[in-house]
């Protein structure tokens, strides 16, 4: 399989696919970070930069495309941006990647195309930004919501061929985060005598065999959102507070799983770290925020953790005050040995699933390593989507 990557990011297809046999025919990227990242470990793989300049010659030049890979940016997507939808600058790069998915097609015999972004896009212009992205990627017209809502799964067959869309969970794949992801494949081939690649019974979905692999020792991870109060005002940014790394969804406490990655200026659901790996159903103190205080009086209550494998859902306090802790943790956050610590880039590689040190190169700060390691996608899940698509195609996995 040959496929060209736009949006690439720090390049999750190819860390994907490489142990496939698959070859990155191009990339396509403009961060300072992820290009210098790209340079160093696939000096080989041309650099398209801008999706927006990218021209039919450079296409053509490629060769053979069998599959295009996509992340366009999820911001006027996500639910914790201003919703601009397809209309807002960066998501509406879509558009600017189905003009290089066309050309692909036409020219170089392009049979797949694989799109990824947050599931905030079922719901993004009540459901309407979603039915524009079936409409452009299979080719239908006057595509409407559903009444009950995209849901998490489905399929479509339009002029271009078949399109099959699921929210996978990177948890479900061997690593140790929540993290929702939706995935649309078209398939422009022969999609009529395979068998489906995205979807499956909801009991069978994942990688149970990664899943229930023996993990690397990391720390427990408590994620909690810090939101501007009435009137304490806590609203801190993730390069200068005591986190870094948040995300999309609602947080979660376990003591296995942490919340997914992310970064959306300061405004999506933070991570915090505790070491409990010895600790089962022990009682430890949570600090939390005084109403009104902006902050300055701290005080502790207990937080009881235990060692299942899925806890309950952080909550607010009373009245969303935040200053009531329960043995769910309504605190702002954890503590390890009495102060709060940040997840290191070694680890949200491993959240990732990507390789011990893989964006640590030559010149390399934490804050870009963060940023990249966030906007990137779950090494695992684009394994298993690629290890789907080679068994429909009859390849050796």
């Amino acid at each position: 399989m040959r496929y060209l990557s736009l949006f690439s990011g720090i390049e999750a297809a190819t860390v994907a696919w490489k142990p496939l046999g698959w070859t990155c025919v191009a990339v396509s990227e403009i961060e300072k970070f992820p290009c210098a990242l790209l340079a160093h470990y696939y000096p080989n793989v041309p650099n398209l930069g801008d999706v927006t300049q990218i021209t039919l010659e450079q296409i053509k030049a490629l060769g053979r495309i069998d599959l295009v890979v996509f992340g366009s940016p999820c911001q006027d997507l996500s639910v914790a941006g201003k919703r601009k939808g397809l209309d807002g600058e960066r998501s509406g790069l879509f558009f600017a990647a189905i003009r290089i998915i066309r050309w692909a097609k036409q020219f170089c015999q392009c049979r797949f195309a694989l799109w990824e972004n947050v599931p905030g896009a079922f719901s993004s212009n009540e459901g309407a930004d979603f039915a524009a992205v079936v409409e452009q990627m299979a080719g239908c017209r006057n595509i409407s919501t559903p009444k009950n809502g995209w849901g998490s799964e489905g399929a479509a067959v339009g002029y271009y061929g078949l399109l099959e869309w699921a929210v996978l969970d990177a948890q479900w794949f061997g690593v140790t985060q929540r993290r929702k992801r939706v995935f649309a494949l078209i398939d422009f081939g022969n999609w009529w005598d395979r068998s489906p690649i995205l979807l499956e019974p909801e009991s069978m979905r994942g990688n149970p065999t990664q899943s229930g692999r023996e993990k690397k020792d990391n720390s427990t991870i408590v994620a909690k959102c810090l939101t501007r109060r009435g009137a304490g005002g806590l609203n801190q940014d993730p390069e200068t507070a005591n986190f870094v790394v948040h995300g999309t969804q609602d947080p979660i406490v376990n003591d296995d799983l942490a919340h997914c990655l992310g970064r959306n200026r300061g405004r999506e659901n933070a991570i915090y770290a505790c070491s409990a790996t010895k600790l089962n159903a022990t009682t430890i103190n949570t600090i939390t925020k005084s109403y009104g205080s902006g902050g300055a009086d701290l005080e502790t209550k207990p937080l009881l953790l235990t060692t299942t494998d899925t806890a309950a859902t952080l909550t607010k306090g009373f009245g969303d005050r935040g200053v009531d802790a329960d043995q769910i943790a309504n605190g702002n956050c954890a503590i390890q040995a009495n102060k709060v610590r940040r997840l290191t880039p070694l680890e949200c590689e491993r959240l990732q699933g990507f390789p011990d040190n893989y964006t640590n190169i030559p010149g390399a700060s934490d804050t870009p390593r963060y940023s990249a390691l966030g906007n990137s996608m779950a090494v695992p899940v684009m394994r298993w989507i690629g290890e789907r698509i080679a068994q429909v195609l009859g390849e050796a996995v």
